[in-house]
């Protein structure tokens, strides 16, 4: 674990941020933990890419996080979005309250397991809760219903299941369950 570096990333990493999120929509366990499919993503022109770093790497509304090895390969990575209260997310529900929402959340199959993504999530944690406007009462993740390996580790870390479902939007008779992390009093 000592051998990575766990950072945001910077604007001008684009195309690292395009071959990361491409090697995850490759990865066999990708339709039920992306709304994007690998030919969406590989449709998508490299100002989209550029757009999604600028986005990633600076101000209070989204920060992607990357596990970097010693060689300079990012071999994890996930993003934290700001959901301001009395906004719509992805599912069309109303958003009650601030909160950050964790997505895209991936770790290469070669370094699961060796505690890459509960650094990843500490990193995006630690982020959320000092962000100071606005204060986020929560953090939250949607997890497909089948994946257990993805839930089963949300919960370790100390996700909860909050009991919301929402159908999958690119599949509506699949289910998505909300886990909330609670600010830390």
């Amino acid at each position: 674990m000592n051998e990575y570096v766990i950072r945001p990333i910077r604007a001008e990493e684009w195309d690292k941020v395009k071959e990361l999120r491409l090697a995850a929509l490759r990865d066999p366990a990708a339709p039920v933990a992306f709304l994007e499919t690998l030919e969406q993503g590989e449709g998508k022109p490299d100002e989209f890419w550029q757009e999604r770093a600028a986005g990633g790497a600076f101000g209070s509304h989204v920060r992607q996080f990357i596990a970097e090895g010693s060689d300079g390969e990012w071999v994890g990575t996930v993003s934290v979005l700001v959901e301001a209260a009395g906004t719509t997310d992805i599912f069309d529900g109303e958003i009650e309250q601030a909160q950050g929402h964790l997505v895209g959340v991936f770790v290469r199959p070669a370094q699961r397991g060796t505690g890459l993504t509960e650094a990843l999530f500490g990193a995006a944690l630690e982020w959320a809760w000092g962000l100071e406007e606005p204060a986020l009462a929560r953090v939250r993740l949607f997890v497909h219903a089948e994946n257990a390996r993805a839930g089963a580790f949300y919960r370790r870390f100390g996700f909860v299941p909050s009991g919301k479902v929402v159908p999958m939007p690119t599949d509506p008779s699949a289910k998505e369950l909300e886990y909330v992390f609670p600010r830390p009093a």
